[in-house]
């Protein structure tokens, strides 16, 4: 059993050391999170390319893990920038035109919580809620929805979303508001509709 003060740091200090275990243990802690920010960015059914990113993403952290410095920045948000690389590298390799369909991700929606209190018609509601906030997100702009997945879904703070896609602080923000903003005019209209 991990140690409670035992930080994603010392992990890959630890496998950088010839500990395996240790990296299995930060692949176990942040696979999740990688693959499903993977699946938002990419905007595809086709979980085969995002299992192929989400790979791509841990063998550049194994072979960069000595180059890790826990002084300039997280784990995470070192992961997640070499998750936001791949992507873009993705990007590059499938088209030089880049589609964000805005198809929704049934996973997603079969996560939500199933409490025997609800009603069919609030488990329904609910869940075409969730469909529509899916699709919104992959309906943004990619900066604005890069943004708004790091800030609201991964807990990001806006130095790390700005750190991770290179951006200053201000402009990290203006995104999210953004993004927000369009967020809440188009569930706003479905929201009427559907109450």
């Amino acid at each position: 059993m991990e140690p409670m003060d035992t930080t994603e740091s010392d992990l890959l200090r630890d496998f950088v050391a010839g500990d395996h275990a240790a990296f299995a243990r930060l692949y176990d802690k942040f696979d999740r999170p990688c693959l499903d920010f993977i699946r938002r960015m990419l905007c595809t059914a086709d979980d085969a390319s995002a299992e192929d990113v989400n790979q791509e993403v841990w063998l550049a952290v194994a072979r960069a893990a000595g180059s890790f410095d826990v002084r300039k920045a997280r784990f995470v948000t070192w992961l997640f920038t070499i998750a936001r690389n791949k992507v873009m590298d993705h990007f590059r390799r499938a088209s030089p035109i880049v589609h964000l369909a805005a198809g929704k991700n049934q996973e997603e929606v079969d996560d939500l919580p199933d409490d025997d209190r609800m009603s069919p018609e609030n488990i329904a509601h609910n869940r075409q809620l969730a469909e529509a906030l899916v699709r919104e997100v992959q309906a943004l702009p990619f900066a604005q929805r890069e943004t708004f997945v790091l800030f609201a879904h991964n807990e990001l703070t806006l130095d790390e979303v700005a750190q991770i896609t290179h951006v200053g602080v201000e402009t990290a923000k203006s995104r999210l508001r953004y993004a927000r903003t369009t967020l809440r005019h188009r569930l706003s209209g479905w929201m009427v509709c559907h109450a």
